[in-house]
């Protein structure tokens, strides 16, 4: 049995997937390999399969893409323009997903020509997925400001210039270094390691790690982390 004089729609998956390489923030593109569009650079989608959900097939595809799983990934929104598709009427869903781009670099596949671009330098992209980033990058600035989502970006331990270099680059802003740290540290959701990193002076700087116990305990304190004053139009 089926719904009588209905018209066919499709349903497709986009994942906006990014990724923080300790200095820009990068989005991570696809060749698109069939017309229309054959070539051009694209979000990572694919049509949903009678067999699954959306949660399933945007799994199916950041997996065929990166060779990831059980990492950060929600839905955001759909896109239902009658003509974003110029084949035929696609509902696209987008989903965005954080990783860490040192840990999983190597197994990012060939197949498609995957390339991570700079946020700020990105080329054209195909149909409205210019539109979804944008407005995934306003909803990540705004979660990240009440929630600690971005630490999936980094490796298990980390700086904290890296960490403050990653706010700033979100923000697009500048934070005062002393400030930020105080901050930081008086939310005691990290530890502090022994190690040092000191790719890029001889003193180095300590690594971190996030505390998982006191994170789940205190992960509101995620609010200390940037002064509103010091994020261009505020989160209001």
């Amino acid at each position: 049995m089926k719904y009588s004089n209905q018209t066919r729609l499709l349903v497709a998956v986009d994942c906006i997937i990014f990724g923080f390489d300790g200095v820009d923030y990068k989005l991570l593109l696809i060749q698109r390999g069939f017309a229309p569009e054959r070539e051009k650079w694209s979000l990572m989608g694919g049509f949903v399969q009678t067999d699954e959900s959306l949660d399933e097939a945007a799994e199916r595809i950041l997996k065929q893409l990166t060779g990831l799983h059980d990492v950060y990934m929600e839905e955001m929104q759909a896109f239902s323009q009658p003509d974003r598709d110029p084949i035929e009427r696609v509902i696209a869903v987008a989903y965005v997903a954080l990783i860490d781009i040192e840990k999983y670099q190597a197994q990012i596949n060939d197949d498609f020509h995957a390339r991570w671009y700079s946020i700020k330098e990105l080329p054209n992209l195909i149909f409205d997925h210019k539109n979804m980033v944008e407005i995934a990058l306003t909803k990540l600035r705004y979660k990240a400001a009440f929630h600690p989502i971005l630490f999936e970006l980094l490796p298990e331990k980390f700086t904290l210039p890296q960490l403050q270099a990653m706010y700033e680059g979100l923000y697009d802003t500048k934070i005062d270094k002393r400030n930020f740290t105080r901050k930081v540290l008086s939310t005691k959701l990290l530890k502090k390691e022994t190690d040092k990193d000191k790719s890029s002076s001889k003193k180095g700087a300590f690594y971190y790690s996030l505390d998982e116990e006191h994170y789940k305990e205190n992960f509101t304190n995620i609010h200390n982390f940037i002064p509103r004053n010091e994020i261009p139009g505020g989160l209001d």
